[in-house]
Protein backbone atom coordinates (compact mmCIF):
# COMPACT_ATOMS: atom_id res chain seq x y z
CA UNK A 1 0.00 0.00 0.00
CA UNK A 2 1.14 3.54 -0.78
CA UNK A 3 1.95 5.82 2.15
CA UNK A 4 2.35 9.11 0.21
CA UNK A 5 -0.58 11.24 -0.93
CA UNK A 6 -1.00 12.81 -4.37
CA UNK A 7 -3.86 15.14 -3.45
CA UNK A 8 -5.86 13.76 -6.41
CA UNK A 9 -9.25 12.05 -6.21
CA UNK A 10 -11.05 10.54 -9.20
CA UNK A 11 -14.80 10.99 -9.71
CA UNK A 12 -16.59 8.91 -12.36
CA UNK A 13 -20.31 9.18 -13.15
CA UNK A 14 -22.66 8.33 -16.00
CA UNK A 15 -22.92 11.83 -17.51
CA UNK A 16 -22.13 15.16 -15.83
CA UNK A 17 -24.57 16.88 -18.23
CA UNK A 18 -27.33 15.32 -16.12
CA UNK A 19 -28.06 17.95 -13.43
CA UNK A 20 -28.52 15.14 -10.88
CA UNK A 21 -24.81 14.33 -11.08
CA UNK A 22 -23.87 18.01 -11.34
CA UNK A 23 -25.50 18.64 -7.95
CA UNK A 24 -23.67 15.68 -6.41
CA UNK A 25 -20.39 16.89 -7.90
CA UNK A 26 -20.85 20.37 -6.44
CA UNK A 27 -21.03 18.89 -2.94
CA UNK A 28 -18.11 16.56 -3.57
CA UNK A 29 -16.02 19.52 -4.72
CA UNK A 30 -16.92 21.60 -1.65
CA UNK A 31 -16.00 18.78 0.72
CA UNK A 32 -12.72 17.97 -1.05
CA UNK A 33 -11.76 21.67 -1.16
CA UNK A 34 -11.71 21.73 2.62
CA UNK A 35 -8.94 19.13 2.56
CA UNK A 36 -7.18 20.71 -0.43
CA UNK A 37 -7.87 17.72 -2.62
CA UNK A 38 -8.11 18.09 -6.39
CA UNK A 39 -10.46 15.87 -8.36
CA UNK A 40 -10.34 14.49 -11.90
CA UNK A 41 -13.72 13.86 -13.51
CA UNK A 42 -14.75 11.25 -16.07
CA UNK A 43 -18.07 10.30 -17.67
CA UNK A 44 -18.44 6.59 -18.42
CA UNK A 45 -21.80 6.77 -20.26
CA UNK A 46 -22.37 3.22 -18.93
CA UNK A 47 -19.41 1.97 -20.96
CA UNK A 48 -17.55 -0.46 -18.71
CA UNK A 49 -14.28 -0.25 -20.66
CA UNK A 50 -14.27 3.55 -20.44
CA UNK A 51 -14.66 3.28 -16.68
CA UNK A 52 -11.85 0.69 -16.46
CA UNK A 53 -9.53 2.92 -18.50
CA UNK A 54 -10.20 5.79 -16.09
CA UNK A 55 -9.47 3.60 -13.06
CA UNK A 56 -6.22 2.47 -14.70
CA UNK A 57 -5.30 6.11 -15.29
CA UNK A 58 -5.97 6.95 -11.64
CA UNK A 59 -3.72 4.08 -10.55
CA UNK A 60 -0.94 5.28 -12.87
CA UNK A 61 -1.26 8.81 -11.49
CA UNK A 62 -1.10 7.52 -7.93
CA UNK A 63 -4.48 9.04 -7.12
CA UNK A 64 -5.59 8.86 -3.50
CA UNK A 65 -9.05 7.41 -4.13
CA UNK A 66 -12.13 7.32 -6.33
CA UNK A 67 -15.82 8.17 -5.97
CA UNK A 68 -17.92 6.19 -8.42
CA UNK A 69 -21.44 5.97 -9.71
CA UNK A 70 -20.60 2.63 -11.30
CA UNK A 71 -21.37 1.81 -14.91
CA UNK A 72 -23.98 -0.81 -15.75
CA UNK A 73 -22.39 -4.25 -15.45
CA UNK A 74 -19.56 -3.22 -13.12
CA UNK A 75 -18.36 -6.41 -11.38
CA UNK A 76 -17.38 -6.32 -7.73
CA UNK A 77 -13.93 -7.56 -8.77
CA UNK A 78 -13.16 -4.24 -10.51
CA UNK A 79 -13.72 -2.31 -7.30
CA UNK A 80 -11.92 -4.86 -5.15
CA UNK A 81 -8.94 -4.72 -7.54
CA UNK A 82 -8.76 -0.93 -7.24
CA UNK A 83 -8.83 -1.15 -3.44
CA UNK A 84 -6.15 -3.85 -3.37
CA UNK A 85 -3.94 -1.63 -5.53
CA UNK A 86 -4.18 1.27 -3.09
CA UNK A 87 -7.13 3.15 -4.62
CA UNK A 88 -9.88 3.35 -1.96
CA UNK A 89 -13.38 3.55 -3.46
CA UNK A 90 -16.73 4.95 -2.39
CA UNK A 91 -19.91 4.42 -4.43
CA UNK A 92 -22.73 6.89 -5.03
CA UNK A 93 -26.24 6.52 -6.53
CA UNK A 94 -25.79 2.84 -7.46
CA UNK A 95 -24.72 -0.28 -5.61
CA UNK A 96 -22.50 -3.18 -6.70
CA UNK A 97 -23.19 -6.35 -4.74
CA UNK A 98 -20.14 -7.82 -3.05
CA UNK A 99 -17.87 -4.79 -3.57
CA UNK A 100 -17.46 -4.28 0.18
CA UNK A 101 -17.12 -0.48 0.04
CA UNK A 102 -19.28 2.37 1.42
CA UNK A 103 -22.33 3.33 -0.66
CA UNK A 104 -24.28 6.60 -0.41
CA UNK A 105 -27.58 6.99 -2.26
CA UNK A 106 -31.20 7.95 -1.84
CA UNK A 107 -33.75 5.38 -0.69
CA UNK A 108 -35.17 4.90 -4.18
CA UNK A 109 -37.88 2.37 -3.37
CA UNK A 110 -39.22 4.54 -0.55
CA UNK A 111 -39.05 7.69 -2.69
CA UNK A 112 -40.96 6.26 -5.64
CA UNK A 113 -43.47 4.89 -3.16
CA UNK A 114 -44.02 8.46 -1.94
CA UNK A 115 -44.75 9.67 -5.47
CA UNK A 116 -47.02 6.73 -6.31
CA UNK A 117 -48.95 7.01 -3.05
CA UNK A 118 -49.44 10.73 -3.68
CA UNK A 119 -51.07 9.93 -7.03
CA UNK A 120 -53.19 7.21 -5.42
CA UNK A 121 -54.32 9.65 -2.71
CA UNK A 122 -55.61 11.98 -5.45
CA UNK A 123 -57.79 9.16 -6.79
CA UNK A 124 -55.62 7.77 -9.59
CA UNK A 125 -55.94 4.03 -10.18
CA UNK A 126 -54.30 3.65 -13.59
CA UNK A 127 -50.74 4.88 -13.10
CA UNK A 128 -47.90 4.23 -15.55
CA UNK A 129 -44.20 4.06 -14.64
CA UNK A 130 -41.99 5.67 -17.26
CA UNK A 131 -38.21 5.37 -17.52
CA UNK A 132 -35.33 3.56 -15.87
CA UNK A 133 -33.80 0.15 -16.41
CA UNK A 134 -33.58 -3.08 -14.42
CA UNK A 135 -29.85 -3.12 -15.21
CA UNK A 136 -29.17 -0.68 -12.37
CA UNK A 137 -29.99 -0.87 -8.67
CA UNK A 138 -31.65 2.55 -9.01
CA UNK A 139 -33.96 1.38 -11.78
CA UNK A 140 -34.88 -1.82 -9.96
CA UNK A 141 -35.55 -0.10 -6.65
CA UNK A 142 -37.64 2.70 -8.10
CA UNK A 143 -39.80 0.28 -10.05
CA UNK A 144 -40.27 -1.89 -6.97
CA UNK A 145 -41.31 1.15 -4.95
CA UNK A 146 -44.00 1.86 -7.56
CA UNK A 147 -45.16 -1.77 -7.68
CA UNK A 148 -45.33 -2.12 -3.89
CA UNK A 149 -47.37 1.08 -3.53
CA UNK A 150 -49.82 -0.01 -6.22
CA UNK A 151 -50.22 -3.49 -4.76
CA UNK A 152 -50.59 -2.18 -1.21
CA UNK A 153 -53.50 -0.05 -2.45
CA UNK A 154 -55.07 -3.06 -4.16
CA UNK A 155 -54.45 -1.62 -7.63
CA UNK A 156 -53.52 -3.58 -10.73
CA UNK A 157 -50.01 -3.27 -12.16
CA UNK A 158 -50.08 -3.96 -15.89
CA UNK A 159 -46.82 -4.78 -17.72
CA UNK A 160 -47.90 -2.41 -20.50
CA UNK A 161 -47.96 0.44 -18.00
CA UNK A 162 -44.21 0.24 -17.62
CA UNK A 163 -42.34 2.09 -20.35
CA UNK A 164 -38.76 1.22 -19.48
CA UNK A 165 -35.70 2.91 -20.93
CA UNK A 166 -36.12 6.70 -20.92
CA UNK A 167 -33.67 8.61 -18.72
CA UNK A 168 -33.41 11.96 -20.57
CA UNK A 169 -35.74 14.79 -21.53
CA UNK A 170 -35.68 13.77 -25.19
CA UNK A 171 -36.51 10.17 -24.33
CA UNK A 172 -39.34 11.33 -22.06
CA UNK A 173 -40.71 13.49 -24.87
CA UNK A 174 -40.55 10.56 -27.28
CA UNK A 175 -42.27 8.25 -24.75
CA UNK A 176 -45.31 10.55 -24.64
CA UNK A 177 -46.72 9.06 -27.84
CA UNK A 178 -46.44 5.52 -26.48
CA UNK A 179 -47.95 6.59 -23.16
CA UNK A 180 -50.90 8.39 -24.76
CA UNK A 181 -51.55 5.41 -27.05
CA UNK A 182 -52.02 2.94 -24.17
CA UNK A 183 -55.47 1.39 -24.61
CA UNK A 184 -56.65 1.71 -21.03
CA UNK A 185 -55.54 5.36 -20.87
CA UNK A 186 -53.62 5.76 -17.58
CA UNK A 187 -54.52 9.04 -15.89
CA UNK A 188 -51.07 9.56 -14.34
CA UNK A 189 -47.40 8.85 -14.93
CA UNK A 190 -44.79 8.25 -12.25
CA UNK A 191 -41.50 9.11 -13.98
CA UNK A 192 -38.04 7.72 -13.23
CA UNK A 193 -36.51 11.19 -12.93
CA UNK A 194 -37.27 14.86 -13.46
CA UNK A 195 -35.75 14.94 -16.94
CA UNK A 196 -38.09 12.20 -18.15
CA UNK A 197 -41.05 13.90 -16.45
CA UNK A 198 -40.34 17.29 -18.04
CA UNK A 199 -39.87 15.69 -21.46
CA UNK A 200 -43.10 13.74 -21.03
CA UNK A 201 -45.02 16.88 -20.04
CA UNK A 202 -43.75 18.61 -23.18
CA UNK A 203 -44.92 15.65 -25.26
CA UNK A 204 -48.32 15.65 -23.56
CA UNK A 205 -48.68 19.39 -24.22
CA UNK A 206 -47.62 18.90 -27.86
CA UNK A 207 -50.49 16.42 -28.18
CA UNK A 208 -52.97 19.11 -27.08
CA UNK A 209 -53.44 17.98 -23.47
CA UNK A 210 -52.63 19.91 -20.29
CA UNK A 211 -50.10 18.29 -17.93
CA UNK A 212 -51.25 18.54 -14.33
CA UNK A 213 -54.88 18.83 -15.46
CA UNK A 214 -55.61 16.16 -18.07
CA UNK A 215 -52.74 13.92 -16.95
CA UNK A 216 -50.82 14.01 -13.67
CA UNK A 217 -47.04 13.60 -13.77
CA UNK A 218 -44.45 13.10 -11.02
CA UNK A 219 -40.69 13.31 -11.31
CA UNK A 220 -37.74 12.30 -9.16
CA UNK A 221 -34.62 14.16 -7.92
CA UNK A 222 -36.10 17.67 -7.47
CA UNK A 223 -33.64 19.36 -9.81
CA UNK A 224 -33.61 23.17 -9.93
CA UNK A 225 -35.54 22.99 -13.20
CA UNK A 226 -38.44 21.12 -11.55
CA UNK A 227 -39.73 24.17 -9.67
CA UNK A 228 -39.75 26.41 -12.76
CA UNK A 229 -41.11 23.86 -15.24
CA UNK A 230 -44.55 24.46 -16.77
CA UNK A 231 -46.43 23.30 -14.82
CA UNK A 232 -44.17 23.23 -11.76
CA UNK A 233 -43.26 19.57 -11.24
CA UNK A 234 -44.37 17.46 -8.30
CA UNK A 235 -41.26 15.45 -7.54
CA UNK A 236 -39.18 13.64 -4.94
CA UNK A 237 -36.10 15.28 -3.43
CA UNK A 238 -33.39 12.62 -3.50
CA UNK A 239 -30.72 14.25 -1.33
CA UNK A 240 -28.06 14.41 -4.04
CA UNK A 241 -26.09 17.19 -2.34
CA UNK A 242 -26.09 15.19 0.88
CA UNK A 243 -25.01 12.09 -1.08
CA UNK A 244 -22.02 13.98 -2.48
CA UNK A 245 -21.05 15.46 0.87
CA UNK A 246 -21.21 12.17 2.74
CA UNK A 247 -19.39 10.25 0.02
CA UNK A 248 -16.50 12.72 -0.10
CA UNK A 249 -16.34 12.83 3.69
CA UNK A 250 -16.22 9.03 3.91
CA UNK A 251 -13.42 8.85 1.33
CA UNK A 252 -11.41 11.48 3.19
CA UNK A 253 -11.89 9.49 6.41
CA UNK A 254 -10.56 6.39 4.66
CA UNK A 255 -7.55 8.32 3.40
CA UNK A 256 -6.88 9.56 6.91
CA UNK A 257 -6.84 6.02 8.25
CA UNK A 258 -10.19 6.19 10.02
CA UNK A 259 -12.45 3.14 10.08
CA UNK A 260 -15.33 3.50 7.60
CA UNK A 261 -17.99 0.82 7.49
CA UNK A 262 -18.42 -0.86 4.08
CA UNK A 263 -22.19 -0.44 4.29
CA UNK A 264 -24.94 1.29 2.38
CA UNK A 265 -26.24 4.60 3.73
CA UNK A 266 -29.62 5.66 2.40
CA UNK A 267 -30.74 9.29 2.38
CA UNK A 268 -34.46 9.55 3.12
CA UNK A 269 -36.29 11.25 0.21
CA UNK A 270 -39.03 13.88 0.55
CA UNK A 271 -42.07 14.50 -1.66
CA UNK A 272 -42.44 18.07 -2.95
CA UNK A 273 -45.97 18.65 -4.27
CA UNK A 274 -46.42 21.29 -6.98
CA UNK A 275 -48.73 21.85 -9.96
CA UNK A 276 -48.19 18.79 -12.17
CA UNK A 277 -50.52 16.53 -10.19
CA UNK A 278 -54.25 16.72 -9.57
CA UNK A 279 -57.38 14.58 -9.51
CA UNK A 280 -57.80 12.06 -12.35
CA UNK A 281 -59.49 13.12 -15.57
CA UNK A 282 -60.89 10.48 -17.93
CA UNK A 283 -59.82 10.90 -21.56
CA UNK A 284 -62.14 10.09 -24.43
Amino acid sequence: MRTSRSGIVGVVVHDIMNPFFAEILRSIESELDRSRQTFILSNHYDQLEKQRTFIDTLLQLGADGVIMSPAIGTPAEDIIMAEENGLPAVLIARTVEGAGVPVFRGDDAYGTGLATNHLISLGHKRIAMIGGTDQTSTGRDRYQGYVHAMEAAGLEVKPTWRIAGPRTKQAGFEAAGQFLALKDKPTAACCWNDLVAIGLMNGIARAGLVPGVDISVTGYDDLEEAAIATPALTTVWNGQREVGRRAASALLDKLNGQAVRPSQELIKPELHVRQSTGKPVERQ
